[in-house]
């Protein structure tokens, strides 16, 4: 279910709980700009807690939250 957030969330959580952060920010980062307003705050929060768990100053965070500021404005 490619446009489905809990489904997306779900595989996204595995995919941080397996250490694969790149993965869950593109597949969270894709997923975002197909969704409704709510959709996209519950996107937007749930990468919001990836970064601090993989840690600010992470390359992939970085990447992740450029990409996230260009699809939120």
């Amino acid at each position: 279910k490619p446009n489905d957030v809990a489904a997306g969330l779900v595989v996204a959580d595995l995919d941080v709980s397996a250490g694969l952060f790149e993965e869950a920010f593109a597949r969270l980062l894709d997923l975002f700009p197909t969704l409704d307003p709510a959709g996209k705050n519950v996107i937007r929060t749930r990468l919001l807690e990836y970064f601090e768990i993989a840690g600010a100053d992470d390359a992939q965070v970085i990447v992740a939250r450029r990409r996230l500021t260009g699809l939120l404005y």
